[in-house]
């Protein structure tokens, strides 16, 4: 039996495809939950439109995206800690600090969206990412200096 996706189904598909499957799993657990409807022509035409307003909403997304990296990228914060003798941190710079930084200089970035590979346990220059989009990751310049 074919149906439409309505929602993503764990190693079946995602919503729109149009998907075979065996009719008792369709019948028994898919169009009972309304995870698919039955794949008739009206209901793909519908489909096919809500994938478009779909990618246009995606694509406006991308494009504010793009232009709040284009911001991103221009600005660079500094984080002071406090460090030893040696010029070693006590602790680390963790995204919490990057954001905090962030908002000093006017930008209100989620913690949740900046990507650190590790905490920045000593003193430099670094480049960060900020994920704002599936697509689209912007760089900050993060300066961690001594008090």
């Amino acid at each position: 039996m074919e149906v439409i996706l309505c929602q993503q189904v764990p190693k079946v598909g995602k919503i729109g495809d149009v998907v075979k499957v065996k009719d008792g799993f369709a019948r028994n657990f898919l169009l009972p939950n309304k995870l698919a409807c039955p794949a008739t022509p009206a209901n793909k035409r519908r489909v096919e439109h809500e994938k478009a307003t779909r990618m246009k909403e995606y694509e406006a997304s991308k494009q504010q995206a793009q232009e709040l990296a284009d911001k991103i990228s221009k600005v660079s914060c500094t984080v002071t800690v406090e460090v030893n003798d040696l010029d070693k941190l006590y602790g680390s710079v963790s995204e919490i600090d990057i954001a905090k930084a962030l908002e000093v200089e006017g930008l209100t970035i989620d913690r949740k969206i900046i990507e650190l590979e590790k905490p920045i346990d000593e003193l430099g220059i670094f480049e960060v990412g900020v994920k704002l989009h599936p697509e689209v990751i912007a760089k900050v310049r993060v300066w961690v200096a001594k008090k």
